[in-house]
């Protein structure tokens, strides 16, 4: 049945179709491909590498990958996610030759410690917010910057690409509760840094979990 549901899930790729056709050889399929999605790789790729230059080259590098390896695509996944996977691991091959220096690993083991109320989008969009909406996506995109690469590849990957726990752990090679604890701690450290713009959002209460070291229990 779970094999079932997951053929019908794909099948509802809103690129079958296209991608199909550039199989095919149709070269305009796949330039409407790249323009549908260019806009989303050039972001993820601006996040991945910190700057607009290296994000041009990454979304050059990927749509040309995907182009000769497009043979390689079974639709085992939609296009898109596959898509992301290029421009992730053409990313960090960029910054793996650059060797930069702030570059974390984004392999290893799960965390743990991190311990906090589950229900963390409070700071997305709200009615009360003190800045006009292009001030508040300014101050996000900053937040989102100054996390650490670990944290901020699979924030980036879960709550803005939303792709599943299981495409997130494909793509940087984790295991899903690595994810999920890598995501909680994001959401945690955006919603300290965003908490002074909000009137109800207070950012005390979360420096009290900094120093706790408890098992680390399931997000969903």
């Amino acid at each position: 049945m779970a094999t079932q549901a997951h053929k019908l899930e794909i099948s509802a790729d809103p690129d079958a179709e296209l991608v199909a056709a550039a199989q095919q050889g149709d070269l305009h399929a796949f330039d409407i491909l790249v323009r549908r999605h260019e806009s989303r790789i050039y972001r993820l790729a601006e996040r991945i590498t910190g700057n607009a230059q290296d994000a041009e080259d990454v979304l050059q590098e990927a749509f040309l990958n995907a182009y000769r390896k497009l043979y390689q695509f079974h639709a085992e996944s939609h296009f898109y996610t596959w898509l992301v996977r290029i421009t992730v691991n053409q990313g960090l091959m960029r910054l793996r030759r650059q060797k930069r220096r702030s570059m974390v690993s984004i392999t290893g083991d799960t965390e743990s410690g991190a311990t906090a109320p589950l229900e963390l989008r409070d700071w997305r969009s709200d009615p009360e917010q003190q800045f006009a909406a292009e001030e508040m996506a300014a101050v996000l995109n900053r937040g989102i910057a100054s996390l650490a690469a670990p944290y901020r590849m699979v924030f980036q990957l879960r709550d803005i690409e939303e792709l599943s726990n299981q495409e997130t752990a494909d793509i940087l090679h984790l295991s899903v509760p690595a994810v999920k604890s890598r995501l909680l701690r994001a959401r945690l450290k955006l919603r300290e840094l965003l908490a002074p713009y909000f009137d109800r959002v207070p950012a005390g209460p979360l420096a009290s979990h900094a120093g706790e070291n408890r098992e680390e229990k399931p997000v969903t």
